[in-house]
């Protein structure tokens, strides 16, 4: 595969790495680099404060996406008055797709990108998708009329594509941040540091703790504002959750290994 990186910087971040710097002691051992290819310097990126960022990136993204699949089928039912056996198969097919766009983040973050830019670029496209499933919920313009006794009229054609382009584009991003997130993670410990091996073990314990504790939080205070308060108000906490995904990236962007 290919390299947006020329040949001469290719050669200078080799060169950089074979050569050991004076201070040789104070970088990292395992040849990480950050995301300009420079050599990294221990005691000034990576390690737990990179990952407490990564791990808050991690809740939120997990908050946005089990907040929108564990009641999406009511939601398409209800508010877009699809039937019971479409809803499902929009649900499944949706759920599908999360799942494949992947093989799209790992073959650019693998081959081209790098995991940092790929789950910068890829959380951009996650907060767009969430911001169009807001404004679907919010706006009455984009809202079908509420049934009239038995009668429910269908959404008009601009109903259906901001919700489901909305959709659609939270499963790429999905894609972008699923295959990259962990071992972004990993990468901020030095392999041939004793002591931060051991903390590399402990971050992937914390790493499946956020996953839980953000499925816990949407599946509960989500799913309890939703009744409470309605759609527009639940879709408002999962949409600022991404938000604070793209920043935690952005604040870290200076102190994280490539």
């Amino acid at each position: 595969m290919g390299s947006p990186l020329g040949e001469e910087e290719e050669e200078r971040i080799l060169l950089a790495r074979a050569t050991p710097p004076e201070n040789f002691d104070e970088y990292t051992g395992d040849g990480s680099v950050d995301f300009r290819g420079h050599p990294i310097l221990k005691h000034n990126t990576g390690n737990w404060r990179a990952c407490s960022l990564i791990l808050g990136t991690e809740v939120c993204e997990r908050l946005a996406y089990y907040g929108i699949s564990k009641s999406l089928v009511t939601y398409l039912s209800t508010r877009l008055h699809e039937g019971n056996v479409s809803a499902a198969r929009n649900f499944t097919t949706w759920q599908g797709t999360c799942y494949l766009t992947p093989l799209i983040g790992a073959t650019l973050a693998d081959s081209y990108w790098g995991k940092y830019r790929t789950i910068a670029v890829f959380s951009t496209i996650y907060f767009l998708g969430m911001s169009a499933l807001t404004l679907s919920a919010s706006v009455p313009y984009l809202q079908p009329p509420q049934c009239i006794g038995s009668f429910c009229p269908k959404p008009a054609l601009h109903q259906y594509l901001i919700y489901f382009v909305g959709l659609y584009m939270i499963a790429l991003g999905a894609g972008g941040i699923k295959p990259c997130v962990s071992s972004f993670g990993a990468d901020q410990f030095d392999d041939t540091d004793p002591i931060e091996r051991t903390k590399k073990g402990a971050f992937f314990n914390w790493f499946y703790f956020s996953i839980n504790i953000g499925s816990l939080i949407s599946g509960t205070v989500l799913i309890w504002v939703q009744e409470k308060y309605g759609y527009d108000t639940w879709r408002k906490p999962s949409y600022k959750s991404m938000p604070g995904s793209c920043c935690s990236h952005l604040q870290a962007k200076c102190g994280l290994a490539s």
